[in-house]
């Protein structure tokens, strides 16, 4: 069989069809609220945070936890960083209080959703709003 560039093209055209492309890259489904997500406490650094399963879990001071989707409100990529300063999106670099989610640098024009915390064990316990 002779494979023409037509017919490549038509294939490779066709193949990418079925691939879902994100505007933004990166993007995470934020977890289902209903669904808690559990993050051990020991893995949230104080004056930072992590990222685990869609939800950013950061601890302002010590044994205080807050919790917000990692979903970017700007185009919905995940953010993927968390200072002491800020939770950061790489896609094109929003940047958000890691105290209270609020948006500190654009282009995203709003906060992270908040999520419900409860520490249970040696664990965190997010759940929905």
């Amino acid at each position: 069989m002779t494979t023409t560039r037509r017919g490549l093209i038509t294939v490779v055209a066709t193949a990418g069809a079925a691939v879902p492309l994100s505007a933004c890259g990166g993007s995470q489904e934020p977890a289902d609220p209903a669904e808690p997500v559990r993050v051990p406490a020991a893995e949230v650094p104080e004056g930072g945070g992590v990222v685990k399963d869609g939800v950013v879990v950061t601890q302002p001071s010590a044994g205080e936890y807050k919790a917000f989707d990692a979903s970017c409100p700007h185009q919905g990529c995940a953010v993927d960083e968390v200072t002491t300063r800020a939770i950061i999106c790489p896609c094109h670099g929003s940047e958000f209080d890691p105290r209270s989610g609020d948006m500190t640098k654009g282009p995203a024009t709003e906060g992270l959703g908040e999520r419900s915390v409860t520490v249970e064990g040696d664990d965190v316990v997010v759940s929905g709003a």
